[in-house]
Parts: structure tokens; C-alpha cells; sequence
């Protein structure tokens, strides 16, 4: 199982690195039933390995001048917020044991993979579904425009979610940096890992209970995403990514699916 979790790791980057959203999804699904890591730890090592694997494939958006540093921090900031007093607040806040009915007992770690769950099915059906956000992305024109109610409003849900479940929501906020700040598709890709770094990098260390981090096993899993996103950066090149995506999206919609039942009918 941890050969297989190994390969997976890879095989997010790869995600990541050529589609630009939506491969973190898969990360807590492999540290939990793969890696058998408790699911509140999955979701904060989940953070540092999206947050790590983001941050190395910015990189190659930063040299080609595809990252909009004014959007990051627009963004960055109610995400950035949330997503720190989610991890500082929300989660160890959640009781253990939610509530019970007869033999039903509803526990954090239920909650948090069903959440999860739905995050994922609705990711699935945003990389389905055909997006207006291409013909958006064409229309662009003129001096960029910020909707900052919108912006705000985005910004703080895809950080409380991060904060919850440990995804990164690039398949939240590439759209809504296409539609709501007017940026074209690869900047808002660019601008969109560099957000996710940031997120989700503050919210793992702003944690500070970093003494039951297994950090050999941490460092070791975000390395393999790492050589992940090189192949899928690699990849993008000579593969078109939206091809893809519809058939990544599918595969994403059985894994929520089947972690659904898992957590809630077939336990």
C-alpha cells in the first residue's frame, strides 16, 4: 500500500503540474487509505505537501511572468485568514464524537471525510462540466478590474475549506481569478498556485503543534509530488491539459463517491 501511495503522490503533482487545479483533491484520499494516516494529521500534512508542490511549480509561472502579484495578495489575504484561524480554531474545536443515534456515531474524522467527499464531487463536476471560463478568458480586455466583494467573499470559503479538509480549491480559484479579477487562463493558473503555497504553508505552520509531524515521511511524500509536478509541467507542453481534464474529473467524481458510502454507509 505504500508503494502504491508513493506512485500516487507522484501522480497529484502531476495533476497539479497539468491541469493547474484540482490534483491536490486526491492528496488526503492517499494519505488516508493508502498511508493509513489519521484524517484530522492527513489534512495537515495534506497542507504542507499541496502548499510545497505549489509553491516549486510557481516557479516555472514566475520566469515566464505569468504570476499577477497585485491579484495574489488580493485574494491571498481573506484566504490567508481563514484558512490560519480555521486550522488555529475551527477544527480543534470540533467535539470527537459529533453526535450518535442507536449504534450510528458520527465521529470528527466521519465529518471531515465526508466533507471532503462532497469537495471532491463537486471539483469533479467543475472539471466535467464544459466551463464558460475559456470563452471568459478570451474576452478579456482592457485594464484589469477587481470585484472585491466577490473577492472577498471566494477568498474566505476556499480558506475555511482548505483549512478543513487540507485541498488546495485551485479548481475554486482559477475560476473566480478568470471571472472576477479578468485575468487570462495561465496567469490565473500561475497566480493560483502561488496563492495556494501561501495558504496552505501559513495554515500547516501557523498550526503549531508540529511535535506529532513524522517529517521524514512528510518531506518524503511532498518530494515525490515535487518530481510529480516537473513531469506534469513537462507534460502540459505537449499534452493540452483541458483534454484531460474532463477524464481527471471523472476519475475524482468515483473516488468521492466511493469515500461518501465508505464514510457514512459502508462503514
Amino acid at each position: 500500500m505504500e508503494i502504491a501511495g508513493y506512485i500516487s503522490s507522484v501522480l497529484v503533482g502531476v495533476a497539479l503540474g497539468l491541469i493547474g487545479g484540482g490534483g491536490s483533491i486526491l492528496t488526503v484520499p492517499v494519505l488516508v487509505y493508502l498511508f493509513s494516516v489519521d484524517t484530522v494529521l492527513a489534512t495537515a500534512y495534506s497542507l504542507f505537501i499541496v502548499g510545497t508542490t505549489s509553491a516549486v511549480g510557481s516557479v516555472s509561472y514566475f520566469k515566464k511572468d505569468l504570476v499577477n502579484i497585485k491579484t495574489a495578495i488580493v485574494f491571498g489575504i481573506p484566504s490567508i485568514i481563514a484558512v490560519f484561524l480555521t486550522r488555529a480554531y475551527i477544527v480543534p474545536a470540533i467535539p470527537n464524537e459529533i453526535f450518535s443515534i442507536g449504534n450510528f456515531v458520527a465521529t470528527k474524522s466521519m465529518f471531515l471525510m465526508t466533507l471532503f467527499a462532497v469537495l471532491m464531487i463537486v471539483a469533479a463536476f467543475s472539471m466535467i462540466k464544459k466551463s464558460t471560463v475559456e470563452s471568459e478568458d478570451k474576452n478579456i480586455q482592457g485594464k484589469q478590474k477587481f470585484n472585491y466583494p466577490f473577492i472577498l467573499v471566494e477568498g474566505t470559503v476556499v480558506g475555511i475549506l482548505t483549512g478543513l479538509v487540507g485541498a488546495g480549491g485551485g479548481f475554486l480559484i482559477i475560476p473566480a481569478l478568470v471571472v472576477l479579477s479578468k485575468l487570462p487562463m495561465k496567469e490565473a493558473i500561475g497566480t493560483s498556485l502561488v496563492i495556494i503555497a501561501a495558504k496552505s504553508l501559513i495554515g500547516f505552520f501557523g498550526e503549531g503543534g508540529d511535535a506529532y509531524i513524522d517529517w521524514l515521511f512528510l518531506l518524503l511524500v511532498s518530494g515525490f509530488a515535487i518530481v510529480g509536478i516537473f513531469l506534469g509541467i513537462l507534460l502540459s507542453k505537449k499534452i493540452d491539459g483541458n483534454k484531460l481534464k474532463p477524464a481527471f474529473g471523472w476519475f475524482v467524481l468515483v473516488m468521492g463517491i466511493y469515500i461518501l458510502l465508505k464514510e457514512t454507509i459502508f462503514r
